[in-house]
């Protein structure tokens, strides 16, 4: 009888590990997340502060000569573009003044002579007059001119390229080529007087 209750026994034991093998990965599972969370209380997160805030950028301030120059420049395109919305005489005539402020404030350094920019000023609101098809070329013409009036840090093939690109506008723009020549000459006065 002994071996039947040593047989009984057995057999139980091995019933019982046969029919729940995955006991001892129960127990080991719950073994590890009791670990885990003994971890955490005696070893809390580090507590996370706020992001750091970047410092403030300090952007330099703009220079006062490139802002100088764009200002000039959209100034005589509105003065180029107010031209060629207009065809009657008076309101061309009104316009002049703009334009020649603008010429003369065009140059940073030596100033062309008066009487210069006033030519230039005449040729350009002939030029400029009612002319559409000028209109989209007006700001590459404003900072052409713009250049010129500041020629003494331009070599001569600088300024000479600025002198053919400024005939080829107003060459496409329809101008005639008397008063193309004009415009050109004027600008090239203006150049030499500003060296």
């Amino acid at each position: 009888m002994k071996t039947a209750v040593a047989f009984f026994c057995l057999w139980f034991v091995v019933n019982d590990v046969r029919a729940d093998p995955y006991s001892a990965a129960i127990r080991q599972a719950r073994n590890v997340a009791t670990n885990a969370s003994n971890t955490r209380r005696e070893n809390p997160p580090p507590s996370t502060s706020p992001p750091a805030v970047p410092p403030p950028q300090n952007n330099p301030p703009p220079d006062p000569v490139l802002e100088t120059t764009r200002q000039n420049i959209a100034g005589l395109r509105v003065d180029f573009d107010a031209l060629g919305d207009r065809t009657d005489t008076n309101s061309v005539a009104a316009q002049k003044p703009s334009l020649i402020n603008n010429l003369t404030a065009a140059a940073s350094r030596t100033k062309p002579a008066p009487a210069s920019v006033s030519r230039l000023a005449d040729d350009l609101v002939t030029a400029l007059a009612g002319n559409e098809k000028l209109r989209a070329q007006h700001q590459k013409l404003a900072q052409d001119i713009h250049a010129i009036f500041n020629s003494s840090h331009l070599s001569p093939a600088q300024r000479q390229m600025i002198f053919d690109d400024i005939q080829k506008i107003l060459q496409n723009g329809g101008v005639s080529s008397d008063n193309v020549t004009h415009v050109v000459n004027d600008i090239k006065t203006i150049a030499t007087e500003t060296k």
